[in-house]
């Protein structure tokens, strides 16, 4: 069985179902040489760039990465105090940048002893703790809502949506905006896209320009924020680096850019067994040990199918709706063309599963988190982490984990 497509080409002349032979399901696996791959691609942006570019860990926190991450990127994006704390502890040398929609007091001070770069999302929120901040020698930033949006569709993704709780409209930074605050500003902060092309990033950048470049001048850096496929191979990363030289050259800007998915894409895999197969109707059904509910949520948030070794060939006629254990009913991961019947016991392997996965994971219906493994350049596994009961129930009440 081949299937080089991009999620599975680092596995180009294995067989994957033998290499991992001795691995229990549910079990991601990251793959070291994937990520290297996607490493070395950024690595090319930022040199011939200038661009900065930063692990977005709302999307891969598996910080046994981060020492190989670490020579590909500039720093970490964080979404709070926790990943900031993370960033900080993980890659030491790296900056730390964290972006919240509101801070809490009572984590604000240690926020300052971790990050770099703070964010705020609102001109209350900058009044608030901006000078705080910038007393600390923190570069302070502030998020705009350009209100110009290049999705289509997927409105829980898109920060432009009418009603965003998301960045500072024109509107209000005009009529907010004071010397003294803007006097406290290092940056400004945009995030737009999901998924997308430098096309979309650079037609995104022109509203901005039309409506903030007037305070560039006073600036130091501007976020582009994260959704950027850099690793996609169509992706137009030529675009994307002559766009970042004409805003540094023309503005004399610092540019950083945050993805997550970039960093990760096509880098692990999902390995789940089939413990039931029936009929219902005209629909054939196997039931996996693995929760698109659990284990990879965005397959119903987003909603996308993930990629299945050896599914969806030329020549395969047998479709397959493959679902959870769960009771909830839409747990249902996708239908699926095989070239036969899939058969109580059988193996399956699905890709593009490093990203919004390890990270976004819950015990909803007390299933199993997944274990974690690092496939190694070698094909030799290491065993990264496993979860039992005890990690199902230390959250949920007075018993702690030991």
């Amino acid at each position: 069985m081949k299937d080089l497509t991009p999620p599975f080409r680092s596995l180009k002349g294995k067989d994957p179902f033998a290499l991992f032979k001795n691995v229990e399901t549910p079990s991601f696996i990251l793959d070291e040489k994937a990520l290297e791959y996607d490493g070395k691609i950024l690595k090319d942006v930022e040199e011939k760039s200038g661009a900065r570019i930063l692990l977005a860990q709302k999307a891969f926190s598996n910080y046994d990465l981060y020492p190989l991450l670490s020579n590909y990127v500039y720093g970490t994006e964080a979404s709070g105090l926790y990943e900031a704390r993370l960033g900080k502890e993980e890659m030491p040398d790296k900056e730390v940048h964290v972006f919240s929609a509101a801070y809490r007091e009572e984590e604000f001070e240690e926020i300052l002893k971790v990050a770099d770069h703070i964010v705020f999302n609102s001109i209350s929120q900058l009044k608030k703790y901006g000078e705080k901040a910038k007393g600390k020698g923190k570069s302070i930033g502030l998020r705009v809502n350009p209100e110009f949006s290049t999705q289509v569709g997927h409105d829980i993704y898109n920060p432009c949506a009418p009603g965003s709780r998301l960045g500072v409209t024109e509107k209000n930074f005009v009529e907010g905006m004071t010397p003294e605050l803007l006097s406290l500003l290092d940056g400004l902060h945009f995030h737009t896209l999901c998924q997308q092309n430098s096309d979309d990033l650079e037609k995104t950048f022109d509203v901005v320009e039309k409506k903030f470049s007037p305070y560039f001048s006073s600036l130091k850096w501007i976020n582009f924020g994260g959704g950027h496929h850099i690793t996609r191979d169509d992706y137009d990363r030529e675009r994307l680096i002559s766009l970042v030289k004409r805003v540094r050259n023309t503005y004399g800007l610092e540019v950083y850019l945050e993805p997550g998915e970039a960093v990760v894409l096509n880098a692990g895999y999902l390995l789940t067994k089939v413990l039931d197969t029936f009929d219902n109707g005209n629909t054939h059904i196997a039931i996996l040990d693995t929760s698109a509910a659990c284990h990879m949520p965005d397959v119903l948030e987003m909603p996308y199918r993930p990629p299945l070794y050896g599914a969806d060939l030329e020549g395969n006629e047998v479709t397959i709706r493959l679902g959870s254990q769960t009771c909830l009913s839409g747990d249902v991961i996708g239908d699926y063309r095989f070239k036969e019947p899939l058969k109580e016991g059988d193996y399956l392997l699905f890709g593009d599963m490093a990203l919004y996965t390890t990270c976004k994971t819950n015990t909803f219906n007390g299933m199993p988190l997944p274990s974690l493994y690092l496939l190694h350049k070698d094909d030799t596994l290491e065993k990264l982490a496993s979860f039992g009961y005890e990690d199902f129930k230390y959250r949920l009440g007075r018993s702690k984990k030991e």
